[in-house]
């Protein structure tokens, strides 16, 4: 059973209204300017979660192999997913997670 399936596509974030590009290297699942996210897949890429609620980012893990682990919340039904960073994730907002300084409000359009 495969439980990757690679999807990237860009998108518009339904927070911030940015136009994300596409990653050409893997899947994109997050804004990549307010680090948003939709409760959409069960596996990655699979867009088969009928949830849909917004993941929000709460943390940030570091990794010396793997750099940054974005830690969401869905606003809807409260699960938490864990994602790695995009290399052109806004690193401004990755420290704010970090440093809990974070809202939502300030990106939502």
């Amino acid at each position: 059973m495969k439980i990757f399936e690679k999807n990237d596509s860009g998108f518009v974030c339904r927070v911030c209204g940015h136009n994300v590009p596409a990653l050409h290297y893997s899947s994109r699942d997050h804004c990549n300017k307010c680090l948003c996210s939709i409760h959409i897949d069960i596996n990655p890429g699979d867009r088969a979660n009928t949830c849909l609620g917004t993941l929000i980012p709460v943390d940030i893990e570091t990794n010396n192999k793997k750099g940054y682990t974005i830690q969401y919340m869905c606003q809807k039904c409260g699960l938490k997913h864990n994602n790695k960073s995009a290399e052109d994730d806004k690193f401004s907002v990755i420290l704010k997670v970090m440093n809990k300084t974070y809202d939502i409000k300030d990106y939502k359009n």
